[in-house]
């Protein structure tokens, strides 16, 4: 089985739950969201992302980032899938063990992320972690939009591989998985109807341990992530809240992260970094 594959790299994870830890990076191609609003006006959509002369490029390294959009538009945006082949399921894993520290996974974790990683490769991720080259990796993280319900085989073999006879005999529990779910507020563009989802978060927190974790740009857009945050209480979501400051690029990043860390301090809420953006200025492969 293949899977169309944007970038594969190995860097430190700079979000959330594990800011610092080693990670590979496999970022599959497709999204159901542009979040084409982050850093626009209210009602605005951004058209930096089309300004990008998509054919003028061979390498994800070399395109160019932008301040307002989504800042990995080339992952999703079709313009752009020229820069992703699909790589089957054994060369993948053949490709990710080459990358890790003396080729062990030690306390390298894999972070699968988009795009949407969600929205078309359910059924491909069980080969790629059956390979007897994945057998030792120790955590997972999914970084998710939560738009994407779970199939149900595949929610059979993440249990297996965590809390099942598999998982315990390779030294796992369900702590092993993480979904980071970047719920999108109205800053992204996206309507609620289609972004909020607390029965599909409710889902993940099944099998393994799931956040919320909201990308900010104002006191107003944290009043938004209080609201919706209620919303998925309401519907049994019991795991904690991030909230990260916007900006895809240095000068925007720093204009609001002092500003989100005050706002998480004053409700009661977790600060998550942009690691990527201070230590590598969010360069494609980072």
């Amino acid at each position: 089985m293949n899977i169309k594959v944007s970038e594969l790299f190995y860097s430190i994870q700079g979000e959330g739950r594990y800011m610092g830890v080693p990670s590979v990076f496999l970022r599959t191609f497709g999204c159901n969201f542009t979040c084409d609003g982050f850093g626009m006006p209210a009602g605005e959509k951004s058209n930096e992302r089309k300004l990008v002369d998509a054919s003028s490029y061979k390498s994800y390294r070399d395109l160019p980032l932008v301040s307002t959009g989504c800042d990995s538009y080339a992952s999703w945006d079709p313009r752009f899938k020229h820069l992703s082949p699909k790589i089957s399921t054994h060369g993948l894993a053949q490709s990710i063990i080459e990358i890790i520290p003396e080729q062990r996974w030690n306390d390298v974790h894999l972070v699968i992320t988009g795009g949407e990683p969600l929205l078309g490769w359910q059924r491909a991720y069980p080969e790629l972690l059956d390979n007897e080259l994945m057998r030792d990796i120790k955590h997972i993280t999914f970084e998710t939009n939560g738009s994407q319900k779970l199939k149900s085989e595949f929610c059979e073999f993440l249990y297996d591989w965590t809390e099942g006879e598999r998982g315990l005999n390779e030294g796992r529990s369900w702590d092993s998985l993480t979904f980071s779910v970047s719920a999108k507020l109205s800053v992204s563009g996206e309507s609620r109807k289609k972004a909020i989802r607390p029965d599909y978060i409710c889902q993940y927190e099944e099998v393994g341990y799931t956040y919320l974790k909201f990308v900010i740009a104002s006191e107003k857009d944290c009043d938004e992530a209080l609201e919706v945050t209620d919303m998925y209480r309401k519907e049994g979501f019991k795991g904690p809240v991030y909230l990260m400051p916007l900006g895809g690029v240095e000068s925007v990043y720093s204009l609001n992260n002092k500003q989100v860390a005050l706002l998480a301090m004053k409700h009661g809420l977790r600060y998550s970094d942009r690691l990527q953006v201070p230590l590598f200025k969010n360069e494609w492969g980072t």
